[in-house]
């Protein structure tokens, strides 16, 4: 008789190297995915951190306002215009109108800071003095909170564009996030003046 030949072991088998094969694709795609959904709420954790610190600028704002308005030389142009963006950034739907929103107030209130230095009367009103410190704390609490957000934009956008993670991003819709960058201009400073 005939010896039989002992069977193959399982694992060596065509169809569970295809199926082992189409296992490890799906985990990886899964991984992907879960580390572009941690990715994506940590860029939006981190815009939070940023409307956080604007709506404390934006809060101190209308005390800052009605405070300074009793000063007669005070620029009224000035006033009108925060005021005028406070309620654009509380009407603005997405993060890029309140970028846009939030740009224009950075200018507004670096041309209040130097009203503020170019009168010293108002140095010596205790109130007014507080509420520009407050401003001057929030100014460098936005400072850090927009870096911060502009780290985590800039992971998640190198995510979704490295090979193969953006065959993922594709599939999965994950689009490409808005820096939060300086006004044109920035680097000039403000003049409150005209010349």
């Amino acid at each position: 008789m005939a010896k039989a030949k002992p069977a193959k072991p399982f694992y060596t088998q065509p169809w569970f190297i295809i199926v082992a094969v189409l296992l490890l694709l799906v985990f990886w795609v899964v991984g992907t995915y879960n580390s572009l959904i941690r990715l994506d709420q940590l860029v939006d954790a981190k815009w939070a951190q940023v409307e956080t610190q604007y709506q404390r600028r934006y809060d101190l704002i209308p005390n800052l306002v009605n405070t300074v308005k009793e000063y007669e030389q005070f620029e009224a142009s000035l006033l009108t215009e925060l005021t005028s963006l406070r309620s654009q950034w509380a009407a603005a739907r997405t993060i890029d109108e309140q970028i846009g929103v939030a740009t224009q107030l950075d200018s507004a209130i670096s041309r209040l800071l130097l009203v503020y230095e170019n009168y010293p009367e108002l140095k010596t009103i205790t109130a007014i003095s507080n509420l520009m410190d407050e401003l001057a704390g929030t100014e460098n609490r936005i400072s850090v909170e927009r870096m911060r957000y502009n780290d985590a934009v800039r992971a998640y956008n190198t995510a979704i564009k490295m090979f193969p993670t953006n065959m993922v991003a594709g599939m999965f819709g994950f689009a490409e996030r808005t820096y939060f960058e300086a006004a044109e201009g920035a680097a000039t400073a403000p003049t409150v003046f005209p010349q």
